[in-house]
């Protein structure tokens, strides 16, 4: 049996008449820039994530860069981030011109380590981004806590948390501002590049509005230099689509990694995703951890199940970060994470067999690599 890491077509086929049917209509109405598709995907997203608005653009990594400049964050600034993550939000730092700081994560939940925070805060910072890693939102309450006490706007990098909370609040709703993808393999998925920025705040979301189209705040009036960074009324009608079951797709998700965790909880060689009670995970990933990780891949993958790595370089690692000189040594939690990740297959659509043959093919394969 073949068990592909992801598998698209299964999510679109059911629905490919209904979206094949919101394409056209955005054809027949030529609203493919912005426009009346993306208004009503907004609403619908921010009802979503609890929260006032949603900004709909061009890209996750937009998601994040538009929000920092909103808050005037620019050269000689520092936000602070984690180095476990997609290169996108220490990306979205460096083209405001700031310079990203990291902190560790938490061994357990794989997100920003609060204990670590409060000391990498200087009279420079002028963000936070803690990162919902794999679908589990962040501790977020002592982050604000520190937050407030230091004046620091926390802008939520929620690009793998679609629909995941935290004591009962939506990603994306507990920051200033929350950033998402819509990446075609996320759990809300586009089918092309789209992202948005959820917020409460009114007056940020008009300026992420403004920057979002040229700085424009009407048509050839430009009040700031901005970007091209608008949705497209396509991706924002298969958005709208595909939102009506994100629910249902995030609780597929958490019974395949329930099913996971029945079958590979005693398994000592092998670290599996930790649920804290407090929050609510959507397993964007179902990534575990273990030692000789290359090997047990390539075991896998000769049984024909993909297997895949987030992320095996930690961005202060990363050749285009080398001017930092932070080298091996610097945050060894994430360095050992890297190391040992292995996300295994995760979709709405996977079934009961293919999980359980992952996980007798897992054991057998990490049996094999000690």
């Amino acid at each position: 049996m073949n068990v592909p890491f992801l598998n698209l077509r299964a999510a679109h086929d059911p629905i490919k008449a209904e979206i094949l049917s919101a394409i056209q209509e955005v054809i027949e109405s030529s609203a493919f820039a912005g426009g009346s598709f993306v208004a009503r995907f907004d609403q619908e997203f921010a009802a979503f994530c609890q929260t006032k608005h949603s900004i709909g653009l061009g890209s996750g990594t937009e998601a994040l860069w538009l929000p920092l400049l909103a808050l005037g964050v620019g050269h000689g600034d520092e936000v602070i981030t984690v180095p476990s993550t997609f290169m996108a939000t220490a990306e979205a730092i460096t083209y405001c011109g700031a310079k990203p700081v990291f902190i560790d994560i938490d061994e357990q939940t794989y997100t920003m380590d609060p204990a670590l925070l409060e000391r990498a805060i200087t009279p420079r910072t002028k963000a936070i981004i803690p990162v919902h890693l794999f679908g589990q939102v962040a501790d977020m309450d002592p982050i604000m806590e520190i937050a407030r006490r230091h004046g620091i706007p926390v802008i939520e990098d929620a690009c793998q948390a679609h629909g995941a909370e935290y004591k009962g609040r939506r990603a994306g709703s507990i920051g200033i501002a929350g950033a998402f993808s819509f990446y075609p393999g996320k759990n809300l998925g586009a089918m092309g590049e789209a992202g948005a920025v959820t917020t409460n705040d009114s007056a940020l979301k008009a300026r992420i509005e403004t920057l979002r189209d040229h700085g424009q705040h009407k048509k050839y009036h430009h009040s700031m230099v901005g970007w091209n960074a608008r949705m497209d009324g396509m991706q924002a009608a298969v958005l709208s689509i595909k939102l009506k079951r994100l629910e249902d797709g995030n609780a597929a998700r958490r019974a395949n990694a329930e099913h996971y965790h029945s079958l590979l909880s005693t398994e000592n060689k092998l670290c599996l995703p930790r649920e804290n009670d407090d929050r609510k995970h959507v397993y964007h990933l179902y990534s575990v951890r273990t030692q000789n990780r290359d090997a047990v891949i390539e075991a896998l993958a000769k049984r024909s199940i993909a297997c895949g790595i987030h992320y095996p370089i930690p961005v202060h690692l990363q050749e285009a970060y080398k001017e930092l000189g932070l080298g091996k040594g610097s945050f060894p939690v994430s360095e050992k994470c890297a190391e040992e990740f292995i996300s295994l297959p995760m979709f709405p659509e996977l079934n009961k067999d293919q999980i359980e043959l992952v996980a007798q093919e897992l054991k057998v394969a990490i049996a094999g690599a000690t």
